[in-house]
């Protein structure tokens, strides 16, 4: 299989890896804020409980939303510009070459505001679910570490990890935590210059991590779909592989996605708030005579 590209749909797939073209084959159940009662609630949230319950293997994909729920912006948010710049001018290999200081600069500050958040209750909810000693595999599209964090461990980091380093020479990688005395241009012991190992603009995924995620996805009884808006291609072609081959599929998102359509439960809310409730659904409390 050849590389993926974070940069168009079109570079994204290759012939062997075509888009599938779904259609609807029932109306999914939804779980809204506006739910009419509580009766319907505690239904749904049940009905994903039993599947995850159930299920031997699950697989699930992460996305800005839940880490946006510590705290963290998201990457093209108003929060993602600093100083004048836009991720877009620095987050390239060309940005790099030119000036990695100033990429290093943009990166100690996101460092910075992701040091200061903590895995929420979602995250931890994942981590519950792993624990379970089920198959389990947690595909992210964060570079945040939160999940591991939370106590996660069986993890792909589609766009790699904003907490390790990438040498541009000899591809020598490690977890590196800049001290405040360490330099802005950091090197390897080859002499090269250490990058953050992470998915840039333009840049193939990782085809080691992506095989994996296409594998776990096209396994698991159970695909969870929590805070992504599925846009971004190729993670947002995981759930469709998923659901073709006969997954149960689960979206946990603020917001309706393109995916709502397709998936088997769409359940709108925080991920914090839903992913507790869906490992332990809490009972319906008796009504007040």
């Amino acid at each position: 299989m050849g590389p993926f590209c974070s940069a168009s749909l079109s570079s994204c797939f290759p012939a062997s890896f075509p888009l599938l073209k779904l259609t609807p084959l029932f109306p999914p159940l939804r779980l809204t804020r506006l739910s009419a009662t509580n009766q319907i609630r505690v239904s749904v949230l049940a009905q994903a409980r039993e599947w995850i319950e159930d299920a031997q293997s699950i697989a699930v994909l992460t996305g800005a939303g839940i880490s946006a729920e510590s705290g963290i912006p998201t990457f093209r948010g108003p929060g993602g510009l600093w100083k004048t710049f836009r991720p877009e001018d620095l987050a390239s290999p060309e940005a790099f070459a030119r000036d990695p200081k100033l990429v290093w600069e943009w990166y100690l500050w996101r460092r910075e505001r992701i040091a200061a958040a903590e895995p929420n209750p979602g995250h931890r909810a994942l981590a519950k679910l792993e624990a379970g000693g089920r198959q389990f595999t947690l595909i992210t599209q964060n570079v945040d570490g939160l999940h591991r964090a939370a106590g996660s461990r069986n993890i792909i980091e589609l766009h790699g990890n904003l907490w390790r380093v990438r040498c541009v020479d000899c591809d020598f990688e490690q977890e590196y935590r800049l001290a405040p005395s360490a330099p802005l241009s950091p090197r390897c012991s080859c002499g090269g210059l250490l990058r953050p190992a992470v998915v840039w603009f333009g840049e193939p995924l990782p085809v080691a991590a992506i095989d994996r995620a296409i594998h776990a996805a096209q396994h698991c009884v159970v695909f969870l779909v929590c805070g992504t808006s599925a846009l971004v291609y190729p993670a947002a072609a995981l759930p469709q592989r998923a659901l073709a081959a006969g997954a149960r599929v689960i979206e946990v998102n603020l917001e309706e996605t393109p995916f709502s359509q397709f998936a088997h439960l769409s359940l709108r809310g925080k991920c914090g708030e839903l992913l507790p409730q869906i490992i332990h659904v809490p009972p319906c409390p008796e009504p007040r005579k």
